[in-house]
């Protein structure tokens, strides 16, 4: 018997065995499920679901592929039958203290969320850049645009690197489908490479960040790219262009209760973000996307979600961060 027969054989009549045959996965079919479903929320139910599944079918694994293979097939199952059926959490966006000026347009994807940093901690160092590039909110964001089949197709093959035969046993599917689904794929979302200097992306989210404490609106807009934007999920207002943004900030500005923020640094998908506070209480986060090089900013994403700092370890209260 080979020696993974041997480790599924084991898992299948002991707990232990099977914790210890799936906790070496875990972390990465935790960010495998963040990066089709858009939700770190969404992410702990399909992995929690893939774990009960693996447990209940050891029985029927054949050993025909490798555990890891076995367990993305179901981890991604889940994942789709989640966007199929779209049991999703309902996404109420916070009606705001003031009048905003009209968006530019929409942002559809109110679900999404952004994926701390310090959760692929424990990913493999030589594997750790990629995985952080492949849960850029941008880029996740993206995949939320395509077709969830799609979307599986590219995950599994460019940032995975599975095979077009591993990944249509994943799909269930023929490798020439899979050959499709990624051509399209690609097209619309190129997985990206980070080519800005992490050292500029600080000191310009921290610019960022010092002019948005004291609603600075020319300072932050001066950091802008032209085609800079600024979503607001789960609200669906998107504004584009830093005239709109700025627009948009000198209205929050005026109508915001509770005086300035006290903004507190961590790190979202690889990238720099800030959690908000007002009047000491945690009020949401901003993760600031930059542009190539790091020196300008491309995107905003102000999540108004008044419990997402719990997911970055950090206290309800500003006191706690300060003392």
């Amino acid at each position: 018997m080979s020696d993974e027969r041997a480790e599924i054989s084991r898992a299948g009549v002991d707990e232990a065995a099977f914790s210890g045959l799936v906790e070496s996965h875990r972390r990465e079919l935790h960010a495998h499920c963040y990066r089709i479903l858009g939700s770190v929320d969404d992410a702990d139910d399909a992995l929690q679901e893939t774990l009960v599944a693996a447990w209940r079918g050891l029985g029927g694994f054949a050993g025909r592929s490798s555990p890891r293979t076995w367990l993305y097939r179901i981890a991604t199952t889940r994942c789709l039958n989640m966007l199929r059926t779209r049991s999703r959490r309902p996404q109420l966006a916070p009606v705001p203290p003031f009048t905003p000026p009209e968006p530019s347009g929409s942002f559809e994807a109110s679900w999404l969320q952004p994926y701390p940093d310090a959760l692929l901690d424990a990913v493999d160092p030589a594997a750790r850049t990629l995985a952080r590039e492949s849960v850029e909110l941008a880029f996740v964001a993206a995949l939320q645009a395509l077709p969830p089949r799609q979307a599986a197709a590219l995950v599994l093959c460019d940032v995975l690197g599975f095979s077009l035969t591993e990944t249509a046993e994943v799909l269930d599917t023929r490798a020439t489908a899979v050959k499709g689904l990624l051509q399209r794929a690609r097209a619309a979302v190129p997985v990206s490479r980070r080519t800005a200097r992490d050292e500029a992306c600080a000191r310009t989210a921290q610019r960022f960040a010092d002019a948005f404490a004291r609603d600075d609106v020319e300072a932050m807009v001066a950091l802008l790219t032209d085609s800079a934007w600024l979503a607001m999920p789960p609200a669906p207002q998107q504004y584009d262009g830093p005239e709109a943004i700025a627009r948009f900030l000198r209205s929050s500005a005026r109508g915001r209760p509770g005086g300035r923020y006290h903004l507190v640094p961590v790190r979202a998908g690889g990238s720099p973000a800030f959690a908000c506070y007002l009047a000491g209480a945690a009020r949401g986060l901003v993760v600031v996307l930059p542009a190539d090089g790091g020196e300008r900013i491309t995107g905003l994403v102000r999540f108004l979600d008044d419990d997402l700092h719990r997911r970055f370890g950090l206290p309800d209260r500003i006191d706690a961060v300060l003392t």
